[in-house]
């Protein structure tokens, strides 16, 4: 038996084996492990950072980073969830071959994407798929601090049985004022009634999910590309960068000098940019943060239009020739983005553009 951390217990270091002692399904090809070190050492980290597992595959060892999903106020152990993606082998053979009792090599625990030192902020926490396991820790963290957090929680899957600890996250939720949850997917399940959001994390969801977004600490982890547009949504909605903070699957930053620069195209006010309506033979200058709308409507030209925030498609055009940045709310489909279709209420020029109208 491994004994529990006692007031002189020493803090675990990788040179000692992790044996696995507990693994908990959570949703399809999603496990969690539980690890406690034979002597009963205990651990220390800041919720959010990861460790990495020497994981005895065939063909010869392999090392897989992976973030700890588990709170750093009980440090008597240490878990990590996984999910197994297309083509995964060391994640893969965890969910197929890990089982209590097996010992493994670790190292770590590191990661520069954690809570602060002293987590009294007011924080959104943005994820997707399995990026909802280092901010699942950042709020069992507060949740176990004993005081009342101020947390407002998005998390978006595929489907609702998609949705990684769901459970706990609503059964915390249940015990606190300060944690809102909101749960984002594209589909239902058969026979299962949902009536939370479906479709696209978009700026009109967030605006009602968390109305003081601006005053909060963000925490995003997920795809790349969810990642990028959580960004292109704040960016548009004139959040302060400073304060986003966001994790990666494929490098996580150990050092600052590994830490991403976000190479995100914003428009600028002071930059100038020019919108050419091909139909009916006008061409205006404007300036990069003009939405192509509001161009036409200045140069007196009637584009159909209803919301002008990118909900109802009315103002779908499509673009001849150029590049413009648009961040809309579900309006127009990737299929028609893809036919060089665009939303004129939500699409501002960058360069010279030609638009049909």
């Amino acid at each position: 038996m491994i004994p529990m951390p006692a007031r002189d217990t020493p803090v675990w270091s990788d040179e000692e084996l992790l044996e696995c002692v507990m693994v908990v399904p959570e949703a399809p090809d999603v496990k969690t492990f539980s690890f406690r070190p034979p002597s009963g050492a205990g651990f220390v980290y800041r919720a959010g950072q990861f460790i990495t597992l020497d994981l005895p595959v065939p063909g010869g060892n392999l090392q897989r980073t992976y973030t700890l999903s588990s709170s750093p106020v009980s440090n008597a152990y240490i878990t990590v969830t996984v999910k197994a993606q297309e083509g995964s082998v060391g994640t893969r053979w965890m969910l197929d071959h890990l089982r209590p009792g097996m010992r493994l090599k670790a190292f770590g625990p590191a990661g520069l994407f954690h809570l602060p030192a002293v987590p009294d902020g007011r924080y959104l926490f943005i994820s997707a798929g399995s990026g909802v396991t280092p901010v699942m820790s950042m709020a069992q963290t507060l949740f176990e601090r004993g005081e009342d957090p101020d947390i407002c929680f998005i998390q978006c899957a595929h489907r609702p049985v998609e949705l990684i600890f769901r459970q706990k996250l609503e059964y915390m939720a249940s015990r606190v004022t300060g944690l809102q949850l909101h749960f984002v997917v594209n589909q239902s399940d058969p026979y299962e009634v949902w009536t939370g959001y479906r479709g696209r994390l978009n700026q009109l969801m967030l605006g009602l999910m968390c109305s003081d977004y601006l005053e909060r600490d963000v925490f995003c982890c997920g795809p790349s590309g969810f990642m990028e547009s959580v960004r292109e949504i704040l960016n548009a909605l004139g959040y302060d960068m400073e304060r986003y903070h966001q994790e990666s699957f494929q490098a996580p930053a150990e050092t600052r000098d590994e830490l991403t620069d976000f190479d995100d195209l914003v428009p600028q006010e002071d930059q100038q940019a020019q919108v050419v309506f091909t139909n009916s033979n006008v061409s205006a200058w404007c300036s990069q943060t003009d939405t192509v709308l509001a161009v036409a409507k200045e140069a007196g030209l009637n584009i159909p239009s209803g919301c002008t925030f990118g909900v109802c498609g009315t103002c779908k055009v499509r673009k001849g020739a150029g590049e413009v940045h648009m961040i809309h709310s579900g309006g127009i489909s990737d299929e028609d983005i893809e036919a060089g279709f665009i939303l004129a209420c939500c699409s501002n020029p960058i360069g010279t553009v030609e638009v049909e109208a």
